[in-house]
C-alpha cells in the first residue's frame, strides 16, 4: 500500500473516532523512525485543544489501530497533537478559529492581504472589521506570530488609566 493510499484509509478510519470526540481531523501521517513508524494525528475544534483532550482522543485513536491491520502489523509510535501556529488556513473553520489573531493572506489574484480577523462565517473571512474577503479569492493565509502585541485585558487596565505597575507591586507587598 502506498504512502498516500495508507493515508487515506487512515483518514477513513480514524475520522469517525476523532468526530466521536468532538474533534476535526485536521491531518494524518506516518513517517520512518527507525524499526517503528511515527503516526502523527492533528486534531482541533473551536474553543483550542487541551492536554485531556489530546490524551482522550490518544487512547480512542490507539484503540482503533490496534482494531485494525492498516499498518501492516508494524510497530509504530502515536502522536496525538493540536495545529501549530503555522498551519495554513485553508479552510472556514480555521479562519474561525484564528479570530482575533493577525494573519497574512494570499489572495487569488495574486495580491496578499494582512489583518486582524474580526468574523468567519461560511462565505468569507472579514479582517480589521472593515475588508470582507470570499473565501473563492483566498489561496491559504497563515497566523502572523505577534511578540509584542498587549494582551486585550491589559489594554483595558491601562485605557482607565490604572497603574499595572503599582497594582502589581501592591500585590506583592500581601504575599
Amino acid at each position: 500500500m502506498g504512502s498516500d493510499a495508507r493515508r487515506g484509509r487512515l483518514v477513513e478510519l480514524l475520522g469517525p473516532v476523532v468526530a466521536a470526540e468532538g474533534f476535526d481531523l485536521e491531518d494524518v501521517t506516518v513517517t520512518p523512525a527507525g524499526r517503528r513508524r511515527l503516526v502523527r494525528v492533528v486534531v482541533d475544534r473551536d474553543g483550542g485543544v487541551s492536554l485531556d483532550d489530546v490524551a482522550d482522543v490518544s487512547q480512542s485513536v490507539s484503540k482503533r489501530l490496534d482494531e485494525e491491520d492498516v499498518l501492516g502489523g508494524s510497530a509504530y509510535v502515536l502522536e496525538v497533537t493540536s495545529p501549530g501556529v503555522d498551519r495554513p488556513l485553508t479552510e472556514p473553520r480555521h479562519w474561525r478559529r484564528a479570530r482575533g489573531r493577525l494573519v497574512k493572506a494570499e489572495l487569488s489574484d495574486g495580491a496578499s492581504a494582512e489583518g486582524r480577523v474580526t468574523e468567519a462565517d461560511e462565505t468569507g473571512v472579514e479582517l480589521d472589521g472593515a475588508r470582507r474577503i470570499a473565501y473563492a479569492d483566498l489561496l491559504r493565509g497563515r497566523v502572523q506570530v505577534e511578540f509584542n502585541r498587549r494582551d486585550a485585558g491589559l489594554d483595558d487596565e491601562l485605557d482607565e488609566g490604572l497603574d499595572v505597575d503599582e497594582d502589581i507591586d501592591d500585590a506583592d507587598d500581601e504575599g
